[in-house]
């Protein structure tokens, strides 16, 4: 007779330590669990996970609590409606098209060339403190038009707001930071938006303040919170697919041979990653209604959390999902960065990543950059390092050895 496993504590060590196992667990035989400790539904089959975030019974509203106060506003994620279409379009400009390619790339090639300078010829170093951490944040900061000398001080913030995000089981010390840093990025940005609408450059946050759609421009609070979102989610998922790229190419040397062999591999080797090591585990959802998935119905006003990282590895939707193959056939790179996308890493739908592109050309450039300078690395130790998250995972750390170019 077998024995159904008990259902797995997504707050517990163990699950943190190994949540793919739990995955298996819970699409196997719990699709649809109420936790007792958040007071959530998980929902962890990819069908599942797909409906909620394309059905539009399927709302944003938890992020006024979730993410608004670490925001100090509404911001993208949370809106639908025309309110939604208005805002996505007075942002996605800078994220698409000749203003990524023309304004932005330069940018993204510079920092990433920086940061590699910093290292070139050290032998070794940790991939995520000297380079996936950092870079995303620094492209930010430029893109913006702020001054290169506050590197440092938006990483500090970025981290804050990223553990806000995550702070699933309610710790009120996170929270407060999190709100300390929405008061210290307003006092700062909002003296610098005035500067540029009175005197426009040629940079993201002057843009932000020029843009108009139907009559409708940003607010200096909405152009603040769109920062904070820039930055947490921008800087988070491109963090930790760098650092996850890396570890999974390292850890399968024959693909790694293959991308250095033929770089046309570094995009589908991004979009593997994507899939079996997403940076975002978890994203939430309420339904307006109630709805029947498998399993069961939520109720109305429910909170949903959707587990990217089981759907992702749902056997029902791929082939041998516990395995990482660049090769793989079931996901189309060229439409794996828009809504139709045969993942769910940036989610789905109406709603899905405004900066997937750039995170693209982000991670593009980054490997590029990387396998360019450093034709010989390795694991320091010889054995990968371990992920770590719940909410967003990936390596907290990716010592490697480097051989340069000569």
């Amino acid at each position: 007779m077998t024995t159904i496993p008990q259902p797995p504590d997504i707050l517990s060590p163990e699950f943190e330590a190994d949540p793919y196992s739990a995955y298996r667990v819970l699409r196997e035989h719990y699709p649809l669990l109420r936790d007792p400790r958040t007071g959530s539904y998980l929902v962890s089959r990819y069908e599942d996970v797909q409906r909620a975030f394309r059905d539009p019974v399927f709302t944003s509203d938890n992020y006024a609590w979730q993410i608004e106060p670490v925001h100090g506003g509404r911001t993208l994620p949370q809106m639908s409606g025309r309110e939604h279409a208005v805002r996505r379009a007075l942002v996605a400009p800078a994220f698409r098209g000749r203003d990524l390619r023309e304004k932005f790339l330069p940018v993204i090639e510079r920092n990433a060339r920086e940061l590699i300078d910093a290292f070139r010829e050290a032998g070794e170093t940790d991939l995520v403190a000297s380079f996936a951490t950092r870079f995303p944040i620094n492209v930010i900061v430029d893109m913006l038009g702020l001054d290169r000398a506050d590197h440092d001080r938006f990483h500090a913030w970025y981290k804050v707001v990223v553990e806000f995000f995550g702070n699933i089981a309610q710790d009120p010390a996170v929270a407060a930071a999190g709100l300390r840093v929405n008061r210290e990025l307003t006092a700062y940005l909002h003296p610098v938006i005035q500067e540029r609408r009175a005197t426009p450059g040629d940079d993201l946050l002057s843009a932000l303040c020029a843009a108009e759609i139907d009559g409708t421009r940003m607010t200096d609070q909405d152009i603040t919170a769109f920062v904070s979102l820039l930055l947490s989610a921008g800087g988070e998922t491109t963090d930790k697919a760098l650092a996850s790229v890396f570890r999974n190419l390292l850890t399968h040397p024959g693909q790694l041979a293959a991308v250095r062999a033929d770089r046309s591999l570094v995009l589908p080797a991004f979009v593997e990653s994507l899939r079996y090591s997403p940076p975002v585990h978890t994203i939430m959802r309420q339904p307006a209604a109630d709805v029947t998935l498998s399993g069961g119905t939520v109720p109305a006003g429910s909170t949903v959390i959707c587990l990217i990282g089981a759907a992702n590895r749902d056997e029902r939707r791929y082939a041998s999902p516990e395995a990482f193959d660049i090769f793989r056939t079931e996901i189309a790179a060229a439409q794996a960065f828009s809504a139709a996308a045969d993942h769910v890493a940036f989610g789905l739908g109406r709603h899905f990543c405004v900066g997937a592109l750039l995170a693209r050309a982000e991670v593009e450039v980054g490997v590029n950059q990387l396998l360019d300078a450093f034709p010989g690395m390795e694991f320091a130790d010889g054995t990968a390092p371990a992920e770590a998250g719940v909410f967003t995972r990936g390596p907290a750390g990716l010592p490697v050895r480097l051989t340069p170019a000569a």
